[in-house]
């Protein structure tokens, strides 16, 4: 995000911060049912929207708003369910094994960056991905398995790839 904005962006944003905050933080309310998470949630929608391109343009700044609001309340619950199946890996570890809370968070982090960069992928790149990492299938199998062939299949875990490679970069 830019450090500093141009000030029709500035003018824009907060516009349409004075004119749909309260209705957005009483929509994650709702989805939620935490004042705490609904006022986090809807500072991460308009950090999200001081990012967009053309947020002067904007015609419709609450359909984009609920688009953007979406998004964010996906990404949470997503972020929540990763953090109960670790929780739950973890419960499962004997007590020598169990990870700090430092080294906890880090794992968490990193799940959430692996979940982000396997939602980047369109879906057979990602169970080709999958197949080949989990379950330690070959291409060939893999291309039985989805259907394609197995040039397909290397170009699916070529693109995995760039994007494991963008996200150890990061």
């Amino acid at each position: 995000m830019p450090t500093s904005l141009h000030p029709a962006v500035v003018a824009t944003v907060d516009a349409i911060y004075r004119s749909h905050h309260g209705w957005l933080l009483g929509w994650f309310q709702r989805r939620l049912g935490s004042a705490c998470q609904a006022a986090d949630l809807a500072h991460d929608t308009f950090l999200r929207l001081m990012a967009s391109r053309d947020v002067a343009a904007l015609r419709e700044p609450g359909a984009f708003l609920r688009t953007l609001a979406h998004g964010v309340v996906v990404n949470h619950w997503r972020r929540i369910d990763i953090e109960r199946a670790w929780a739950a890996a973890v419960s499962a570890q004997p007590e020598p094994v169990t990870p700090s809370p430092e080294e906890r968070a880090v794992a968490l982090e990193t799940l959430c960056r692996i979940d982000e960069m396997l939602d980047r992928l369109n879906p057979k790149a990602r169970s080709a991905f999958l197949l080949s990492q989990l379950d330690g299938l070959g291409y060939a199998q893999i291309g039985e398995q989805l259907g394609v062939s197995e040039r397909m299949v290397k170009k699916y875990m070529a693109q995995a790839m760039l994007q494991c490679l963008l996200l150890a970069g990061e």
